[in-house]
């Protein structure tokens, strides 16, 4: 099962809606994001100022995305066919650091970061297995999820190992809570061996881009 494909067709709907203008994604980017978000756009890409006058007229003020390089995803999966009760799965992701934010999915900030109309990069989010990858909180006595993907985009708001790090220590902790089973992108079981290949992914990443 392929993680990651597209990120939100809510996300598309609210980003034309408001100010973002997103383009169509990389083949790269393609192969990363789930098949819980298909039809969507992503939540952990950065939004710029294009500076870029046209036509010899004033540069416009309009947002530009800045997409991630790569993105490293692991999903939790729920061990019962009946899927996480949706008031336990947030009370845990609300535990764990996670807020309720942008596009209807959950962020973890770096710090005190708090976001904004502006915009600001999360160091991973949680979006749900089940389509369009949103979490509606008015309904959740009433929805129970397979499971979620948390998913991180590089280069982010902060060293690339210590933000794997830190979504790999949440999606521990929140499994441990619900009790879920942690997998890979490609649904293998998240053993500290494939831990450590990711790990080393994302060094070997942030060796490319100079920031090693």
């Amino acid at each position: 099962m392929e993680e990651l494909r597209w990120v939100l067709l809510l996300a598309a709907v609210l980003v034309l809606v408001a100010v973002f203008v997103w383009s169509r994604y990389r083949t790269k980017l393609f192969k990363a994001i789930p098949a819980s978000l298909r039809k969507s756009s992503a939540p952990s890409a950065r939004i710029e100022p294009d500076l870029e006058p046209a036509g010899g007229a004033v540069a416009s003020s309009a947002p530009r995305l800045v997409l991630p390089d790569k993105i490293v995803t692991i999903r939790l999966l729920c061990r019962d066919n009946r899927g996480f009760a949706g008031d336990e799965l947030v009370l845990a992701l609300r535990d764990n650091g996670l807020r309720h934010g942008r596009f209807g999915i959950f962020h973890h900030y770096n710090g005190d970061g708090v976001e904004t109309d502006a915009g600001v990069e999360p160091v991973f989010s949680v979006a749900s297995l089940t389509e369009p990858g949103s979490f509606d909180l008015t309904r959740l006595r009433n929805d129970s999820f397979p499971g979620v993907s948390l998913f991180m985009g590089l280069p982010g708001p902060m060293d690339g190992v210590a933000a794997f790090d830190a979504m790999v220590a949440t999606a521990r902790s929140i499994a441990a809570q619900l009790e879920g089973d942690l997998v890979d992108e490609q649904g293998s079981t998240l053993s500290i061996q494939r831990e450590r290949y990711l790990r080393e992914e994302v060094i070997q990443f942030q060796h490319r881009q100079g920031r090693g």
